[in-house]
């Protein structure tokens, strides 16, 4: 079962502390949301059906509706009283524009934590999650975990990725011309990149094999910073086996990749596009509310960070996080590990808060699972 992201908050005006480095300020209670075994049979049925509807439809549900969806014995009259009871309880709203009811976003987690049953996702969804993100480099399949997770839920897909620092097995450097060279860096993960980097002046042929040789045999195994650390510290005693040239030329070797490290995104966002449909059409400004917080990239970080503290699938809806608490969207996030079992990164999709939850978190947990076989 998903984690509940927050404490049950019920109607209200939430009030976030006014610290800027906690997220998660949650909502603080008016009134204590009833437990769901405290409402009556009818009452969870008419809930419910309101609910379900909703987010099949995305518009309030009326009296007459849910009479004719739920198989009721009971007129339309009687069911609005069970909705009033449900609004009094701040588990439905009626908008001014509209005589039925929807869900509150406190509504909502009620359902998704003890009334939602969630559907395993159909054998052609898990063989197209599994086949695209097999093959080619983690990289590849990270993205592609983050394209084909939006595809399938139309929702935003995000990947958090690892921060990966490579350890060194070898750099070699190739001449371009008399001021330039190629660096070829070998990972011991097996992976290989290269950088064009400027040649310090005194820079000979013999000076590249040097400072390669000295790579291979003094920092292999090392990662970038402490290559970076070894060399300065065996440079500053003296006792490092190359001449000044060559250190020039390793030290810069190294910056390059630490540079390209620092700049690599620690998030993968794909099918932003997926939030503008003809639903939203009629709420353009809490769309592109949305849109422009998908673009605090460091604050997405922060969410999902807390999300790989969880055992299992995690749901924040609406104002349960405070990054999304203007445009009132959902986060489902699952955390994924490495081969060591430890959480190394969190895959989700962001949506709107009328996403079908029952398909969307089975979805996303499959998808962390797939990517936590891949890294094994």
């Amino acid at each position: 079962m998903p984690e509940a992201a927050a404490h049950h908050p019920c109607r209200l005006r939430p009030r976030f502390r006014d610290d800027e480095a906690d997220l998660f300020s949650y909502i603080r209670l008016e009134m204590a949301v009833p437990p769901i075994n405290e409402l009556s049979d009818r009452a969870r049925e008419v809930f419910r059906v309101v609910v379900e509807s909703y987010l099949g439809t995305g518009a309030p549900v009326g009296s007459r509706t849910i009479s004719k969806l739920g198989g009721f014995n009971l007129s339309p009259a009687s069911i609005r009283n069970v909705m009033q009871d449900l609004e009094e309880a701040g588990l439905l709203a009626a908008p001014h524009t509209s005589a039925g009811r929807m869900p509150t976003h406190v509504g909502l987690r009620l359902f998704v934590d003890a009334i939602m049953q969630a559907s395993e996702p159909s054998p052609e969804e898990r063989r197209m999650i599994e086949r695209q993100l097999s093959g080619g480099p983690i990289e590849t399949a990270l993205a592609a975990a983050t394209a084909t997770l939006s595809d399938l839920s139309a929702c935003a897909g995000v990947v958090m990725v690892p921060k990966r620092e490579p350890r060194l097995r070898q750099i070699g450097f190739v001449p371009l011309s008399r001021d330039q060279a190629l660096a070829v860096l070998v990972g011991h993960d097996g992976s290989v990149e290269n950088r064009v980097i400027d040649l310090p002046p005194g820079v000979s042929p013999g000076t590249l094999t040097e400072a390669a040789n000295y790579v291979s045999d003094q920092l292999a195994g090392l990662t970038l910073h402490e290559a970076q650390t070894r060399l300065q510290a065996e440079i500053k005693r003296g006792r490092a086996a190359i001449d000044r040239a060559s250190h020039a030329l390793v030290e810069r070797g190294l910056a390059v990749w630490s540079e390209d490290n620092d700049r690599r995104p620690v998030l993968i966002v794909r099918g932003q596009s997926h939030l503008i449909d003809a639903a939203a059409a009629e709420d353009l400004e809490r769309v592109r509310q949305l849109l422009g917080e998908i673009e605090e990239a460091q604050e997405i970080a922060r969410l999902l960070d807390s999300a790989s503290e969880a055992a299992a699938t995690k749901i924040f809806i609406g104002a349960e996080n405070k990054l999304f608490a203007l445009s009132g969207s959902s986060v489902i996030a699952a955390p994924y590990r490495g081969s060591d079992g430890r959480v190394i990164g969190v895959v989700g999709v962001i949506g709107p808060t009328r996403l079908n939850y029952a398909r969307v978190v089975p979805m996303v947990d499959f998808t962390a699972q797939t990517l936590s076989r891949l890294m094994g």
